[in-house]
């Protein structure tokens, strides 16, 4: 009885049915191999990067828009006042109406030759990779780069835009591309549909190869053809990235400023001067940051409104 009473007590007890063992990680809500606490810790770094550099600038940001802040020296808090100067500025609505045109300009031909350049690129073919590093190398070089570029490329006379349209024909060779608002206008905006159609190419290349070949080859079977797979199989099935791509292109045309900086800085007059480099000149030229705060509180939340006008008409249907 002694050798079978010392085995029993020996045991360890069975945990009740429809229990978990006790020990470590039996609390309610952990996790054997990834605990709670593991978790918080791991995500602590990203949090404390987006409070100090998100968050505590942006209530700084709508603080500052309540006063009249100068650059330098003492402010009063005036509340809305500089909210309701938004509303009587000629200037900036120009700037916001010059902004969504542009944006209007380059959105869709952004799109149209990332996706052409996704369908010349998307296979794993003898060269592919060669292409996929020409098509993306100018998104790699950067708008500033770019942009001093082409002020030497556009000038009159010894600027290879002019050489190169007085050999075709257009043009006498002498034209002041960025001393004119609409031919400047057009100038940039060819720039930037080279320069950002790689970003989408990317993109939707990487949609592209995730697409199930056997799909493809059963609508070949049935008789389709390439223009209808693109049109019934790769479209629909590219929706979020297609959706992802068009929030990335208006969000960055309608903060534009590295590009219409170095070519016009914003002229001739303000012909080409975007709503953020109204906002640079209010607040660094003009020395009003409370002005420029409130402009720039004005433009996130118009930016955040038109995302997600987007995200909701351009969502997958369930």
């Amino acid at each position: 009885m002694s050798a079978v009473a010392d085995r029993t007590a020996s045991r360890p007890p069975r945990p009740a049915r429809g229990g978990r063992p006790a020990g470590r990680g039996g609390s309610s809500g952990n996790s054997l191999t990834h605990p709670t606490r593991t978790g918080v810790l791991l995500v602590l770094p990203a949090l404390a990067f987006v409070v100090v550099f998100v968050l505590v600038p942006l209530v700084f940001a709508v603080y500052m828009s309540l006063t009249n802040w100068p650059l330098i020296g003492s402010y009063d808090f005036i509340g809305f006042g500089n909210y309701a100067g938004v509303a009587q500025d000629p200037v900036f609505w120009k700037s916001v109406g010059y902004t969504v045109l542009y944006t209007a300009i380059v959105t869709l031909p952004i799109l149209l030759v990332g996706y052409v350049l996704a369908v010349l690129v998307r296979s794993n073919r003898r060269g592919s990779t060669l292409f996929r590093t020409v098509f993306f190398l100018p998104y790699v070089i950067g708008l500033t780069t770019l942009s001093f570029l082409l002020v030497l490329e556009a000038q009159p006379s010894s600027g290879a835009v002019n050489i190169v349209l007085e050999g075709l024909g257009i043009t006498d060779g002498t034209t002041a591309w960025l001393a004119d608002g609409p031919l400047a206008t057009g100038l940039i905006c060819v720039m930037i549909i080279w320069a950002v159609s790689g970003l989408t190419m990317v993109l939707l290349m990487g949609g592209m190869q995730g697409i199930p070949r056997e799909v493809y080859e059963s609508a070949e079977m049935d008789g389709a053809s390439w223009w209808q797979r693109e049109r019934s199989i790769t479209v629909p099935m590219l929706r979020k990235t297609i959706a992802m791509s068009l929030v990335i292109s208006v969000i960055g045309s309608l903060l534009a400023f590295t590009q219409f900086y170095v070519l016009t800085r914003g002229g001739p007059g303000t012909d080409t001067q975007t709503v953020v480099m109204y906002i640079y000149q209010r607040g660094f030229v003009q020395l009003q940051l409370g002005a420029a705060s409130a402009l720039s509180v004005v433009l996130v939340l118009v930016i955040g409104l038109v995302t997600a006008a987007q995200f909701r008409l351009l969502r997958e249907k369930d």
